[in-house]
């Protein structure tokens, strides 16, 4: 017989599986808890880094005078009266000559800086909020390893990066020129003023300048806020899988609550049967529900349903109560109105009090006949 070879072809069986992996569900709210505690959190920095920068150019053109003032004085008493004075190399004049040295540079400097620090603060608060996380501060070598590097920079979001960055300088600098452009005829005719009037128009053209950049960033940034929190969405996104799975944690696994839940059912119904023996009457179904009344006085001003059950459990009630001579009665409407309407130890509707009372006299004339009997 001759033999056949046959060729065995290796197939991945796992291409015919579903994708199971796919993130295709939003973040629950644990899942963004969790990476917010790692540091991962949606902000755009083209944002902040614009509002910051309307803002100091903002306190620039509100205060252009005030610091062109300041830095005047002290540049023509830098050049023009320290020279002459006797003392210029003493200890006493250099430390007059520091102090108001630290005096201008407070005046000119903290307004400016002041403002950007607050706008930082606002924006990244607005932003994120309060967070402080312990994970991101931690060393991590991927940070500094190059080839991470080099593959962030040849990863998609690089590439959006670098596209972003090419677009940002081609219509900054477009911006930028056509004003500067728009201004030409205004700075040839500045030639015949003086050096005071020339200086103040180039510093208020630049102020000018600068607030068409940063309306232009502003944009930039509005848009990378949009993108970022596409990106910032899109990298937390869950399999059904990790949902299951962070149900099993947090909710406990299915099965065991299951188990947790029947386990609680016999507790219940052991406790309620234990008190059927000292109840008045058991109302039935008569096969299929069995209710058991209780009338007290002293506890209550009606009488209340202590045990009820429906098919085997409604058949322990009835053998229970036989056990302990208490008394069955049958009646069909009343034993399904109680057990669908009254809970256990919860005393009966005003509606039924009628029915109830007039099998409870029943009962208790049975029970009077046997005691004279």
């Amino acid at each position: 017989m001759d033999s056949v070879k046959k060729d065995l072809i290796v197939m991945n069986l796992q291409l015919f599986a579903g994708d199971k992996d796919s993130k295709t569900e939003k973040a629950t709210p644990k899942k963004r808890k969790d990476v917010r505690k790692k540091g991962q959190v949606f902000q755009s920095r083209e944002i902040a880094g614009a509002i910051v920068l309307l803002g100091i150019f903002a306190v620039l053109k509100l205060t252009g005078g005030f610091i062109y003032a300041n830095v005047s004085n002290y540049l023509v008493k830098l050049v023009s009266v320290y020279p002459m004075q006797n003392d210029l190399f003493s200890e006493a004049f250099l430390r007059k000559l520091y102090l108001e040295t630290i005096v201008f540079l407070a005046k000119v400097l903290l307004p400016i800086l002041g403002t950007g620090l607050v706008a930082g603060l606002a924006i990244g608060y607005g932003q994120v909020g309060f967070l402080f996380s312990s994970e991101s501060m931690m060393f991590k070598f991927s940070r500094i390893n190059p080839i991470n590097g080099i593959k962030r920079m040849l990863s998609s979001s690089g590439l959006v990066e670098l596209l972003k960055s090419v677009i940002k300088i081609i219509i900054i600098g477009y911006v930028s020129y056509s004003f500067l452009m728009s201004e030409a005829n205004n700075i040839l005719n500045l030639m015949d003023n003086d050096i005071k009037a020339i200086s103040a128009y180039i510093i208020n053209t630049l102020i000018n300048a600068a607030f068409r950049v940063c309306i232009v960033l502003l944009a930039f940034g509005i848009i990378d806020y949009l993108y970022q929190w596409w990106e910032y969405e899109r990298s937390i996104m869950m399999s059904k899988e990790e949902i299951k799975e962070e149900f099993k944690q947090t909710e406990g696994n299915p099965t065991t609550r299951s188990r947790i839940r029947q386990k609680q059912r016999q507790i219940s119904s052991r406790r309620m049967l234990h008190s059927v023996p000292k109840a008045d009457v058991v109302v039935v179904n008569p096969t299929h529900i069995a209710v058991a009344i209780k009338y007290d006085p002293k506890i209550a001003d009606a009488p209340v349903v202590t045990a009820k059950g429906q098919g085997y459990l409604a058949l322990r009630i009835k053998e229970i109560a036989e056990e302990n001579d208490v008394y069955i009665v049958e009646n069909k409407p009343l034993a399904r109105t109680l057990y669908e309407t009254v809970e256990i130890d919860q005393a009966i509707p005003p509606e039924l009090y009628q029915a109830v009372a007039e099998i409870l006299a029943f009962v208790y004339r049975l029970k009077n006949d046997k005691i004279k009997g």
